[in-house]
């Protein structure tokens, strides 16, 4: 019976092994190689124009649900109440010692405290990406280029030197001719694969009158953001 377990073990690991080899001889790309210029950042402006990111600048408090993480942000304050599951934190992005930490109701200290504050830092991070990304592209520590595609079509190439739970990360956004991101391609530490491509999709205005998605496609997977809120005092 063991030698039949450590048998079927063995068989699991080794499709685990081919199934992961292939998807990166079908899919991995090389990161493209582009230019910093002056048409680059002119095909950046396009795609803040293209999502009101004017009115994001001026939008006070973000709300949304994804994986499971629930968000009330409060872009001005830097502050962000963050809950799942039992746990709430109300994060201090700026200062993060200065957050708040509860377990079914009730504070907790210590370790326990210390872990959630970063656990639920990455989220936020993380999560918060899903949602503002493209307001996100000239961030300090941020580096943008030109790409052609093979259609003739212009993509911006967006590397972040700098900042968030992954710095180095790099993102092609793919633009419909008003600008508007439809897709990125990624370059990120998390995945082994380069240049897998997700949608961007069902984009709403908020009542402050920015455009944030609702809906991102990873093949057959659904990414939806619930909730999605944006608005001032």
């Amino acid at each position: 019976m063991v030698k039949k377990i450590g048998k079927i073990i063995g068989l699991g690991l080794i499709s685990i092994i081919v199934i992961s080899v292939l998807s990166y001889l079908i899919f991995n790309e090389e990161l493209p190689q582009g230019i910093k210029s002056v048409q680059a950042d002119s095909l950046a402006m396009k795609l803040l124009r293209a999502i009101n990111h004017e009115h994001y600048q001026n939008t006070r408090y973000l709300e949304w649900s994804f994986a499971g993480h629930h968000y009330l942000w409060d872009r001005q304050q830097h502050q962000v109440d963050v809950r799942w599951k039992d746990n709430e934190v109300h994060l201090h992005t700026k200062t993060p010692d200065k957050s708040t930490v509860e377990v079914n109701g009730e504070p907790v200290e210590g370790r326990e405290r210390t872990a959630l504050i970063e656990k639920a830092t990455f989220y936020f991070n993380n999560d918060s990406f899903w949602l503002v990304a493209p307001h996100k592209i000239f961030d300090p520590g941020t580096e943008r280029r030109l790409i052609q595609m093979e259609d003739g079509s212009e993509a911006l190439l967006v590397t972040y030197t700098s900042g968030g739970s992954t710095p180095g990360d790099s993102y092609l956004w793919l633009l419909d001719e008003s600008g508007l991101p439809y897709a990125w391609k990624l370059w990120v530490s998390i995945l082994p694969i380069g240049g897998l491509e997700t949608t961007w999709e069902d984009w709403k205005t908020t009542t402050s009158g920015t455009l944030l998605p609702t809906m991102h496609k990873f093949f057959f997977i659904e990414l939806k953001i619930g909730g999605v809120r944006g608005w001032n005092e």
